[in-house]
């Protein structure tokens, strides 16, 4: 299963809900609170080509996106196959 990195914020909802369907699969991931660190959410925007919202989310070395984008591949029955490779 490749690693999962979850950059989030401690009070946002679209953070909450990503974790949630993480949890559910049983995925293991890393989160990275950008909340109060300007220093990570310059890392996280750079890595995710400018975007500033949270969460922004990897799957191994692919950057899925956010929380609609994350739930989309669910929707598709493609989740499960990026989980697994």
């Amino acid at each position: 299963m490749p690693k999962v990195k979850l950059y989030s914020t401690r009070f946002c909802p679209y953070c909450a809900m990503a974790k949630r369907l993480l949890l559910q699969k049983g995925v293991a991931f890393d989160e990275i609170d950008v909340g109060a660190q300007p220093a990570l959410r310059e890392e996280m925007t750079v890595k995710a080509k400018g975007r500033r919202t949270v969460p922004q989310i990897w799957i191994g070395e692919m950057h899925v996106g956010g929380c609609s984008e994350l739930y989309e591949l669910e929707r598709k029955g493609e989740l499960d196959a990026l989980l697994a490779a």
